[in-house]
């Protein structure tokens, strides 16, 4: 069953069509992705996830539409959004406390995700004093503590460098294949995409349309030699997909 189902969205602001007509699902336990260039309107889509913004068609969570967005969805931004002034500690704590958690609470709640999340040892540390994965990681532990439906991840890993950023989406990959968590990834990074997803959905320039929705079929571990030998081929067809944009109904591999 699909968590969450997405019917002929669109949204404009005032004359500008943005998301022209976007359909797509997540199933529990799935990890899934849109891919589409700079600026296609992949941010205003978690925005109407969120409620931050309101559009047409249907957005449905569990067949029921989605008017409750705060209950279902842990949201990790661009930036890692870390408070400066807040230790390590306090800031994975910050979601479960705007949520009404007692502080003594959280901090139990997280503590024994510590370790697990690369950053035991760290929790007296301000932000400034870690490194640019450890500060994304700190980011994503405030946002699965807080035991959502499902985490939404907006180009989490944009601001890091390029081997920071490959060593933490193998972080991620491992992690996500120990927990299962449900997970909608917004990326412009075809690599990034194919080496975290079980789906993609690759959308056009804007207004946004779903050109294709393509199954990865890598086997996991994705840093695996088999893995890594048949991702260049999928890479390459989907970099053609977005160069040389065709709608389709959809494409599957399996």
């Amino acid at each position: 069953m699909s968590r969450l189902e997405l019917r002929h969205v669109r949204k404009a602001f005032g004359g500008l069509d943005v998301l022209a007509d976007i359909s797509l699902s997540v199933g529990a336990g799935e990890f899934v992705s849109i891919l589409g260039p700079s600026g296609a309107g992949k941010s205003t889509l978690f925005q109407l996830l969120t409620g931050a913004e309101h559009g047409e068609g249907e957005m449905l969570f569990d067949d029921m539409p989605l008017d409750d967005h705060g209950r279902h969805f842990a949201f990790m931004p661009q930036s890692d959004a870390l408070m400066p002034w807040r230790r390590i500690l306090d800031n994975t704590t910050l979601g479960l406390e705007v949520q009404g958690v007692r502080r003594q609470a959280a901090r139990a709640r997280v503590a024994p995700l510590l370790a697990e999340f690369g950053l035991a040892g760290f929790e007296r540390h301000f932000p400034a004093q870690l490194s640019g994965g450890m500060r994304q990681r700190a980011a994503l532990l405030r946002t699965v503590v807080q035991e959502r439906d499902m985490l939404l991840l907006d180009e989490p890993f944009g601001a890091l460098d390029a081997l920071t950023r490959a060593a933490v989406q193998r972080w991620l990959e491992q992690m996500w294949r120990h927990h299962r968590w449900t997970a909608l990834l917004i990326t412009h990074d075809v690599r990034e995409a194919v080496f975290l997803s079980d789906r993609i959905y690759v959308l056009s320039a804007r207004p946004a349309r779903v050109l294709r929705e393509i199954t990865v079929p890598l086997p996991r571990p994705r840093d695996s030699t088999a893995a890594a030998q048949q991702a260049g081929a999928l890479e390459a067809e989907i970099l053609d997909i977005l160069l040389n944009p065709q709608p389709s109904k959809g494409h599957d591999h399996d």
